[in-house]
């Protein structure tokens, strides 16, 4: 049912849009409040999110089965069926009523905010940093990629508050914040023109004296790196279910040219060169569907998954970039004109290996999770 409705939806109320968006590189603020409406109308609303707090109260299965069709449709659209960052839950008693409970009610929408020009997979590497004045922390310095915060009206942002030695050497002990859009001291500037993804802006970060009180911190000083392998590690599950969506939608378009499209008097899907592709695409694909729906039912049943994640992640990510190819070179040069959106397609997939963790550090979790017990 819920693969179904959903489904049912993004191809209704999101397709129609996704010419427009590819075209001009923004959703109409109006367009975006529409599909939020009819979304909450649906009773769809916030999923992710347990229902005592105004949530879907969908476990992590079916919220991947959700995610995977939310991976159909462009993100710029798709951004607008509110998940908010399950994060939140962290929040203490009165942050509950300013912060969580209006974003499981669509009344305020949140971004997360880690990444920093020299801070990418090395999180702990961040030169944004805060001090504490009194009762206040004053924060300084820069974040960038951060998605989708030109529609957010507050951040959950991550600073350094300090150093500690670990046999790797120092790391810098890091602190969660809440900072609401408008708080002086803080601005929100757009980022840098993204090939993949168009209409879903990326945005530059700016602290500069920001004086926040002690209110504004999420979880405990000093345990924002804990906090963040709590309750993030399961963002790349959704990366990885959205890629087997975004996969499937171009499989599906290869697949009805190879049946229609003519060569040498018979159907191309005929010829061994492009019904090889087909079955090497949709077995990708299944494989990557398989791996990521094992991790999300480990989730629900309390088992360690990280591992689970982190191979899910990567091999839906590199699937999507093999498959995306594949189906264009079924179409042939018109696989690479703006008629149809295999274009978009190829282009989207090459981020999915990069944010939310790279390929290179989904390989490190595995191997680290392998060694480990052996000691080495």
């Amino acid at each position: 049912m819920v693969v179904e409705t959903v489904r049912d939806f993004v191809e209704r109320e999101l397709y129609p849009h996704e010419d427009e968006v590819e075209r001009t590189g923004c959703v109409p603020p109006e367009l975006g409040e529409e599909i939020k409406r009819k979304v909450m109308d649906l009773g769809f609303y916030a999923p992710n999110l347990p229902a005592e707090v105004g949530g879907g109260g969908l476990d992590h299965l079916t919220c991947t089965l959700l995610e995977r069709e939310l991976g159909r449709p462009s993100m710029a659209l798709s951004v607008f069926w509110g998940r908010p960052s399950g994060i939140l839950m962290a929040c203490n008693a009165e942050q509950r009523e300013r912060y969580l409970l209006p974003a499981a009610r669509g009344e305020r929408f949140d971004a997360l905010a880690m990444t920093e020009p020299a801070a990418g997979s090395d999180v702990r590497g961040m030169q944004c940093s805060a001090r504490p004045d009194g009762s206040d922390w004053i924060l300084s310095g820069g974040k960038h990629f951060i998605s989708h915060a030109d529609l957010a009206d507050f951040v959950i942002v991550f600073v350094a508050t300090g150093e500690e030695e670990t046999p790797g050497g120092p790391k810098r002990r890091i602190t969660c914040f809440l900072v609401d859009r408008g708080t002086p001291g803080f601005e929100i500037r757009a980022g840098y023109e993204s090939v993949s993804h168009r209409g879903y802006h990326n945005c530059v970060l700016a602290f500069d004296e920001c004086r926040l009180p002690r209110e504004q911190v999420l979880g405990e000083v000093h345990r924002g790196f804990d906090l963040a392998n709590e309750w993030l590690y399961g963002t790349r599950l959704t990366v990885a279910a959205m890629c087997v969506g975004r996969a499937r939608r171009a499989f599906d378009l290869a697949l009805a040219q190879a049946a229609e499209r003519r060569q040498f008097g018979q159907p191309i899907g005929r010829f061994q060169g492009v019904s090889f592709k087909l079955a090497d695409m949709i077995t990708e694909i299944d494989a990557a569907d398989w791996l990521t729906l094992a991790a999300a039912w480990r989730l629900d049943r309390g088992v360690p998954a990280n591992r689970e994640i982190a191979s899910a992640k990567l091999y839906a990510t590199e699937m999507l970039a093999r498959v995306t190819d594949e189906a264009v070179q079924v179409f042939g040069g018109m696989g690479l004109m703006s008629d149809l959106p295999l274009a978009r397609f190829w282009r989207d997939a090459r981020v999915e290996r990069i944010w939310d963790g790279t390929s290179e550090i989904q390989r490190h979790i595995i191997g680290r999770d392998l060694l480990r017990p052996l000691g080495a």
